[in-house]
C-alpha cells in the first residue's frame, strides 16, 4: 500500500537522508510536501524528482526562485512561516520534522495535531516545549517515531515491553574529539577542532554540542519525554566507537542494546518501516573487525553539560527552554571565536540562574521564553 510522506527540512542531512531511502522503494511513498529554509534551486529539484504536491521555503525572499524553479511542473510552491505550517497540516500518513531549532516547532505542533505518524528530529520540540507538545501528541492520538539514534535505539529496545519493568535507560555518548583532553586543553580549544566529530558528519554547531557533552544532555531531556521511566531512571555513559546507540535495562537483569553503524538512514529506515523492517545501502557491522567495545563513566568536572541539563530536566517548566536558548548563544560565540570553549557551560548556568520564567503553557509562551533567554545570554556575552 502506498503512503504519503512529507519532509520538514527536506534539503538538511535528516532530509537527503530520508529521501535516499524513499529514493530505493518509490512504489510504496507519495511525496507530499518538501520544504526548505531557502535552498529554492535543489529543493526544486528535489520537488520535480519524487513529484511533490507542494515545495515550500521559509525565507520568503526566495520564493521567487522556487517559482521559476518550478515553472512548467505543475507543483505549488509557497514561502514563509505560515506556509511551513500549511504544509505539515496537510496531515501526510508520515510526516518527518527535520527543522532545525525553533523554526521547527509550529510545523511540528501543526503536524502532530493531524494525529498521524510524526518522525521527530528537531530537538527543540521535546527540550524545548516537552510538555506542550507531549500533551499535543495525547490529544491528537499522534504516533511519535524518534528519528535521532539514540532514541530510536531506546524505541527499538523497548518494542514490546512494559515501562513498569524497566531499571534503567542508558544513553551513549561518543565522548567527542576532546574526551581525552584535559581541562588546560579544553579551555584553548578552536572551533576547528570542535567541529571535526571522530564518529559522525554533522553540522557545526551540533559537532560542539558533542564536544561540551551539551548533545548528550539536550537527548537525556528528550528522553525524559519521550520515555516516562523518571529521570533517576535516566543514565549516560561514554562509548567512543558508537556502536552501541542506547541500551535498556529491565528488572531481571537482561540489558537490551541496539548496534549499527553511525549512519542516520538506520534510524530513520526504522521509522519509516516502523513497525516492519526495510532494506538500508548500510554496511553491515564487522564486530571482528571492531575489534573492542569500550564503556567509561562521563566525567562531569571537564565536561558539566550533561549536570546542567539534568538539573534543567528536574527543575522542569521554563528551565530546558532557557538552557537550550543559552546553549546556543553561547556555541554561536564560541564558533566566532569570542568565547572559550569552557565557557560554554559557565554561560548557560549563568541564564538559568538570571532569568526563570513560569512554565509554558502553549507555544507562544515557548517562543517567548526562547527570545527573552537568547537576549539574556547575548546581554552576557558582552561583558565577557
Amino acid at each position: 500500500m502506498t503512503r504519503t510522506i512529507s519532509i520538514l527540512g527536506a534539503t538538511g542531512s535528516i532530509g537527503a537522508s530520508t529521501l535516499d531511502l524513499v529514493r530505493r522503494e518509490r512504489d510504496k511513498w507519495r511525496v507530499v510536501a518538501l520544504t526548505a529554509n531557502c535552498q529554492a534551486q535543489e529543493l526544486a529539484r528535489l520537488a520535480r524528482e519524487f513529484g511533490a504536491e507542494l515545495a515550500v521555503v521559509a525565507d520568503e525572499a526566495c520564493l521567487p526562485g522556487l517559482r521559476s524553479a518550478l515553472a512548467g511542473s505543475g507543483i505549488a510552491a509557497a514561502g514563509g512561516a505560515a506556509a511551513l505550517v500549511e504544509a505539515a497540516a496537510r496531515g501526510a500518513d508520515m510526516t518527518v520534522a527535520a527543522i532545525v531549532g525553533c523554526a521547527g516547532l509550529a510545523p511540528t505542533m501543526a503536524a502532530i495535531e493531524c494525529g498521524k505518524t510524526v518522525a521527530l528530529a528537531n530537538k527543540e520540540a521535546l527540550v524545548s516545549a516537552g510538555d506542550v507538545m507531549t500533551a499535543a501528541v495525547a490529544r491528537s492520538g499522534a504516533v511519535l517515531l524518534p528519528v535521532d539514534s539514540e532514541h530510536n535505539a531506546i524505541f527499538q529496545c523497548l518494542a514490546g515491553n512494559d515501562y513498569a519493568h524497566v531499571r534503567a535507560i542508558t544513553l551513549t555518548a561518543s565522548g567527542g574529539p576532546f574526551r581525552d583532553w584535559s581541562l588546560e586543553q579544553l579551555h584553548a580549544a578552536t572551533p576547528a577542532q570542535a567541529i571535526k566529530h571522530p564518529n559522525w558528519d554533522m553540522g557545526a554547531k551540533i559537532s560542539v554540542d558533542s564536544a561540551t557533552m551539551f548533545n548528550k544532555g539536550l537527548e537525556l531531556i528528550e528522553a525524559h519525554h519521550l520515555f516516562p521511566v523518571g529521570l533517576e531512571k535516566l543514565r549516560i555513559v561514554v562509548h567512543p566507537q558508537s556502536v552501541v546507540h542506547s541500551m535498556v535495562e529491565y528488572r531481571d537483569g537482561s540489558t537490551l542494546a541496539q548496534l549499527g553503524p553511525s549512519d542516520m538512514r538506520v534510524p530513520i529506515a526504522s521509522c519509516l518501516a516502523w513497525p516492519a523492517r526495510m532494506d538500508t545501502p548500510c554496511a553491515p557491522l564487522d564486530l571482528a573487525a571492531i575489534g573492542e567495545l569500550t564503556f567509561r563513566a562521563p566525567d562531569e568536572v571537564r565536561f558539566p553539560a550533561t549536570a546542567l541539563c539534568r538539573a534543567a530536566a528536574e527543575a522542569g517548566g521554563a528551565a530546558p527552554a532557557v538552557l537550550n536558548a543559552a546553549n546556543e548563544i553561547a556555541v554561536a560565540a564560541f564558533l566566532a571565536s569570542q568565547l572559550p570553549f569552557t565557557r560554554i557551560a559557565v554561560m548557560v548556568e549563568q541564564v538559568l540562574a538570571h532569568y526563570a520564567p513560569p512554565a509554558p503553557a502553549a507555544l507562544g509562551d515557548v517562543f517567548a521564553i526562547d527570545a527573552e533567554a537568547r537576549r539574556v545570554a547575548r546581554d552576557m556575552l558582552e561583558l565577557v
